[in-house]
């Protein structure tokens, strides 16, 4: 059976937020259980994934972590969904920051702040928090297919009061966002834990070499704007608090100081070594709570087609 994807999103979008959220919560629990009871290929590259986070592990402890990872992340599109219609209280109320003093040292001198992070917990949910409460938020959406799709991404996300642009097929990004690194006061995440240009970095991650974007480092350096590694994961809401977000589920985000260039590396070299140390902070973050980390993709090297890497690296070279 086929299925319009981009009409499901659409469908998706237009209702979720008009279910109860009990109702809404065990749809999502149920669609997570099913996908991961069927352990295809996205689970598998999961657990995967999770395996080099916690090597501890035997093989039914990975399982039990691979069903909360996919509970999470299907926890994470049901509130997307909803996320357009959640008024701003609730937003609020779900959302504790950790460490934002890290970030309002610069804003509060109208001064831009590139946000590393990855696929951890609600990033949309921090993103329609953060461009309220603490500055305006510009970032880069991977251009899905078919078109339908991504265009609803894009409307759903400026929607939330953010600046979106293209990673392909709409000009020069990166100029883009040195634009807005330069405009002033301003947050630009940006999710790098996939190299999705082949123009990335080889990095340390849990003592495995994997390839993250150079994108967040690279916009610091070129503007001068400081990077701050962001770690984002769930947590269990009790009491006035559930009552004033309306879910059991809040998110903490945690901003780390900027991180500092290095001043004994060559320019050549900078972009590694700060994505190396922003990498380090967040995996350190995503030690503690594995089961955040939606990564259903191949990140570490030894899981890519040696024949295509080479060829990667040699272009890149």
């Amino acid at each position: 059976m086929n299925v319009d994807v981009a009409r499901a999103y659409a469908v998706a979008w237009r209702n979720a937020g008009k279910l109860p959220g009990p109702v809404l919560r065990t749809l999502c629990d149920a669609a997570a259980d099913v996908a991961w009871l069927r352990h295809g290929g996205g689970v598998r590259q999961l657990e995967k994934n999770l395996a080099r986070v916690r090597p501890e592990l035997d093989a039914r402890a990975l399982r039990r972590l691979s069903r909360a990872g996919m509970r999470s992340y299907m926890r994470y599109f049901g509130e997307a969904f909803a996320l357009a219609t959640l008024p701003q209280d609730q937003v609020d109320a779900r959302v504790r920051a950790v460490g934002v003093e890290n970030l309002r040292v610069h804003t509060d001198r109208d001064q831009a702040v590139v946000l590393a992070l990855g696929h951890t917990g609600n990033w949309d949910l921090a993103g329609a928090w953060a461009t309220r409460a603490v500055a305006p938020v510009t970032t880069v959406a991977e251009r899905l297919e078919p078109e339908e799709l991504f265009q609803e991404f894009v409307a759903f996300r400026e929607g939330i009061g953010m600046t979106i642009f293209a990673l392909t097929g709409d000009g020069d990004v990166f100029r883009g966002l040195v634009r807005a690194a330069r405009a002033g006061a301003g947050l630009l995440p940006l999710l790098a834990d996939r190299d999705l240009t082949a123009k990335g970095v080889e990095v340390d991650l849990f003592g495995h070499r994997a390839r993250f974007a150079a994108g967040p480092a690279a916009l610091s350096i070129s503007t001068g704007a400081p990077l701050v590694t962001t770690v984002i994961y769930y947590e269990r809401l009790r009491g006035a608090q559930r009552r004033a977000a309306g879910s059991p589920w809040g998110i903490v985000i945690q901003f780390n100081k900027a991180i500092d260039v290095p001043p004994d590396v060559p320019r050549a070299d900078q972009v590694r070594a700060m994505t190396q140390a922003w990498v380090d902070e967040f995996a350190a973050g995503v030690r503690q709570r594995p089961q955040d980390w939606h990564m259903l993709q191949k990140v570490f090297v030894e899981d890519l087609d040696p024949v295509r890497y080479a060829a990667t690296v040699a272009s890149a070279g």
